[in-house]
């Protein structure tokens, strides 16, 4: 997010943003967009936006009632899913906003700023024995499959459909949402659930203290419950825990009238086997109701500790559910409901939806924000090209390591130009890119002002430091397409 920011408000001061016809966000760097695309022709004010962004992830802040409240919205929607725990707790949190506008509202007011295009991946076509297409875009106009050009109109992204008619109109899905399914790369990694587990026992705290529970019991149970997952998430003493669940469990009997409480009695079984915690809670869970009635707001908890459970992630209505459309994989087409997730978990780059046909791109600039390796998404996006016949540039990197500040990969005319910069690199690192990448590691959420004025320069430095080199590149190109008119 910060290091997109920092590229886009250098761009924009060396009067290179301008040129630019789509901006394409994978992961963390569509947290930047949407924060951008709230402000119609941000492009031409990118040093207000840039303060206004800085100001707002240093100094904001998201209360917990704010919080539980666009929870219970996502809650009370079909196919909720760990990626609406995600937003509203957990990014909400982190960019210290909700963010309630529509994508859809920006259709013809963006006329002087790029066009937007968001990525995420169908989980279930990322296998490559399946050979489905996996890369999926979400636009203000549509949505859909990037290589086999199956779209819906975004206004109906997220509806139920069956066999290409609409059969229950949803609301469609707000830009926290977005921000969540984009950026939700924890999804395929399990420690994940602690910051979830720990935002919901915050919550549930926040809850109580408020009074906005009556049920003191079940909200110790579902309390209780959290911190036993937690315990075996962090393989820590679960005693105390097992403890007070036997006590109040003492009296609560399963479906067929045994007691339930013994399921907790080893707590060696909690810290060294994870499915008998899994079981224990769902267990749980599916009684909980039986047990104490019905007691709002619990039941929202309820089905999140459920969802982290089975770790269910993205689930939303598939618009193409019994259609006949040609090219794309027939198990796309016999499923009810797809998964998406954050399209890092395949490429952390979004090359494939700049790379349709139909956008017939000249050149691609490439700001490469990945962990350690940073040609990794180049190379596996040449390789994919290769193997699908799709236009890309050989990719041969001879000085990878330290890594430079700016390379070009160029091939016909008929192959997009392809720019990648990495975002650490030897020259705006003075050599330290280790040290750099070390203290902005991946999956730390939360930096001071100085970490993100400091990240925002060392990415605006890689444009400083190249102006020159990407105004050549540029005019090559636009006199190689002058050259191909003439002849």
């Amino acid at each position: 997010m910060v290091g997109l920011l920092g590229s886009l408000s250098q761009l924009s001061e060396e009067g290179l943003l301008n040129c630019i016809m789509y901006l394409s966000g994978v992961s963390g760097s569509t947290w930047c967009m949407t924060s951008l695309y709230k402000e119609p022709e941000w492009s031409t004010k990118m040093s207000h936006m840039k303060e206004d962004i800085i100001h707002r992830l240093a100094h904001g802040d998201i209360c917990w009632d704010e919080m539980y409240q666009k929870l219970k919205k996502y809650w009370e929607l079909p196919n909720f899913s760990l990626t609406d725990v995600w937003a509203a707790l957990l990014v909400s949190y982190t960019v210290k906003e909700i963010d309630e506008h529509k994508l859809t509202e920006q259709r013809g007011h963006f006329i002087k700023d790029p066009y937007p295009i968001y990525t995420v991946i169908d989980k279930q076509c990322k296998f490559k024995e399946l050979k489905a297409d996996p890369w999926f875009e979400i636009t203000p106009d549509e949505s859909g499959y990037s290589l086999t050009g199956a779209f819906v109109n975004t206004l109906c992204f997220g509806s139920q459909f069956e066999n290409g008619r609409m059969i229950q109109e949803q609301p469609e899905i707000d830009m926290l949402y977005l921000q969540g399914l984009c950026g939700s790369a924890f999804a395929e990694r399990w420690e994940a659930a602690k910051e979830i587990l720990e935002a919901l026992i915050k919550l549930l705290e926040n809850l109580i203290k408020c009074d906005k529970t009556e049920h003191q019991d079940a909200s110790t149970v579902l309390s209780t419950l959290l911190h036993l997952n937690l315990c075996s998430l962090n393989e820590e003493d679960p005693s105390v825990h097992c403890k007070t669940m036997n006590d109040l469990m003492k009296d609560k009997y399963n479906e067929i009238g045994e007691p339930f409480f013994p399921v907790f009695s080893e707590k060696s079984e909690w810290t060294e086997n994870r499915t008998y915690t899994k079981n224990c809670t769902l267990k749980v869970c599916k009684h909980f109701f039986d047990w104490f009635g019905s007691c709002f707001p619990l039941e929202v908890i309820v089905t999140c500790i459920e969802k982290c459970i089975t770790w269910t992630w993205g689930t939303t209505y598939n618009y193409l559910n019994k259609m006949t459309v040609e090219d794309v994989d027939p198990s796309v087409l016999s499923s009810y409901t797809r998964e998406y997730e954050d399209s890092g978990l395949l490429l952390n780059s979004p090359y494939f939806s700049v790379l349709r046909k139909e956008r017939d791109i000249d050149l691609i600039i490439s700001f490469d924000f990945s962990s350690r390796d940073q040609f990794k998404t180049v190379e596996d996006a040449a390789k994919i090209c290769k193997d699908l016949d799709i236009p890309f540039p050989k990719v041969d990197i001879t000085h990878r390591d330290p890594p430079q500040d700016f390379y070009v990969f160029q091939g016909s005319r008929k192959v997009p130009t392809v720019i990648h910069i990495p975002l650490f690199n030897c020259i705006n690192c003075n050599g330290h890119v280790t040290e750099w990448e070390d203290k902005y590691a991946s999956y730390k959420l939360h930096y001071s002002e100085k970490m993100i004025t400091d990240l925002c320069d060392k990415a605006g430095l890689n444009i400083i430091n190249n102006k020159e080199k990407l105004l050549k590149v540029i005019e090559n190109i636009i006199e190689e397409k002058k050259s191909c008119k003439t002849e």
